[in-house]
């Protein structure tokens, strides 16, 4: 206590004072100042890395680029992480870029359970989190958040999309294959309303996560004639039962579905194993002049094909951008309440719209995977089959349980 007296006495507080006011002021300067910063938080090593990971922070960057660079006189900084699919993980990364390092908007995070960790931290940072990777739509439910837009897909549109779209085509009975777990659950109860359509589930089993035997699963599967047998998995487990499927000759009396895949799936399982198997997704690289125009410069890049995250990504930046600028501000809520006023329009979305509960409605669509013989170049995967309206594809507003939407 003496000390800290004579410190005072000798006029050594007061230059502490000082220096310290002068840390300060110079530390907002540079917030106010310095570059804007993007945080792609992502999965970088492990199950998702090739739907999201790298390809992610190049389709960011992409955006950043053909934006100039720069918006309110500042440039544009892309920063990335990789949260392991630990919640934990990607808090801290999270907060440490919204606290420490003037990260103003989070994008991507390829897992749920990180994914409604950080958009409960911007919520209350009033920062935005642009979800272009995540999957749940608790996130636009009873997880919403007026600084959270759910961008590229999710269970809902993913298995609700799929399931009324193959009904259309002629199915009736089916029969699902689902992890034991949240995400499986999930995809499987929202698929389960193909009662509504005239169609009828007919039997079902849950395998444990990360099954490398899925022969029991599908002689079920088999035997119980379905239509339509559904995949409610993802990641590996998806990939060993769609091989296995085809080893056991399912797809020939039976359509296969998939719930959630990627072209990354399709591409490392190889069409002589996924031949026939059908799937809903926001994006495919060669759909149209735009997409393949896109998708062709994404590929110098990496060498991989696009995913629809990397194209979500791409297109949330862009976005985002375009807002700041509208709204002159980086305030999170002015920012995030421009973005879901303007309409989304790029290669990927038309004439899209934000909702109040945060999620960007577009058009998803029906795909069967085309067999070797059918492939005529690099990449050329998927044949479309049905065009699903966003109105149709997304869980109605009214039904999410957002507490941001007005009740009737």
């Amino acid at each position: 206590m003496k000390a800290w007296v004579r410190l005072a006495r000798s006029g050594a507080y007061k230059s502490f004072g000082l220096a310290l006011t002068l840390v300060t002021v110079a530390t907002s300067a540079i917030a106010q100042n310095g570059p804007i910063r993007l945080g792609v938080l992502t999965d970088m090593s492990s199950l998702y890395a090739d739907n999201g990971g790298q390809g992610s922070v190049v389709a960011a960057q992409m955006a950043v680029d053909d934006f100039k660079g720069k918006v309110l006189g500042r440039p544009i900084e892309i920063v990335a992480g990789d949260h392991q699919n630990k919640a934990d993980i990607g808090s801290a990364i999270a907060r440490r870029w919204l606290e420490n390092e003037n990260v103003e908007a989070i994008l991507d995070v390829p897992n749920s359970a990180v994914a409604l960790a950080v958009q409960g931290i911007t919520r209350d940072k009033k920062k935005l989190f642009l979800a272009t990777g995540a999957a749940t739509s608790r996130l636009t439910g009873d997880e919403c958040s007026p600084t959270g837009i759910h961008w590229t897909y999710d269970t809902y549109a993913l298995s609700q999309g799929t399931t009324k779209a193959i009904s259309r085509l002629g199915a009736k009975s089916w029969f699902f294959v689902s992890a034991d777990y949240s995400l499986g659950a999930q995809l499987e109860a929202d698929s389960r309303k193909v009662d509504a359509m005239g169609g009828k589930v007919i039997g079902a089993v849950k395998h444990p996560i990360n099954t490398p035997d899925f022969s029991s699963f599908l002689l079920q599967a088999q035997a119980s004639k379905a239509d339509v047998i559904a995949l409610a998995d993802a990641g590996g487990d998806f990939i060993n039962a769609v091989k296995q499927a085809g080893e056991f000759g399912v797809t020939r009396g039976q359509k296969l579905a998939g719930l959630i895949v990627f072209i990354a799936d399709i591409h490392g399982l190889g069409l002589q194993s996924a031949q026939g198997l059908m799937l809903s997704s926001a994006f495919y690289w060669d759909l149209n002049d735009e997409t393949r125009a896109w998708s062709k410069r994404f590929i110098e890049k990496t060498k991989k094909v696009p995913t629809m995250i990397h194209a979500g990504t791409y297109g949330a930046v862009m976005h985002y951008l375009k807002a700041i600028a509208a709204a002159n501000t980086l305030d999170g809520p002015a920012v995030a309440a421009k973005m879901r006023e303007l309409p989304v329009n790029d290669f990927m979305t038309r004439n899209g719209k934000i909702r109040p509960d945060g999620r960007l409605v577009r058009d998803m669509y029906l795909f069967r995977v085309k067999s070797p013989e059918e492939s005529k170049y690099q990449f050329d995967y998927y044949q479309l089959l049905a065009a699903i309206p966003g109105d149709e594809a997304f869980r109605p507003m009214e039904d999410s349980g957002c507490p941001l939407v007005e009740k009737p």
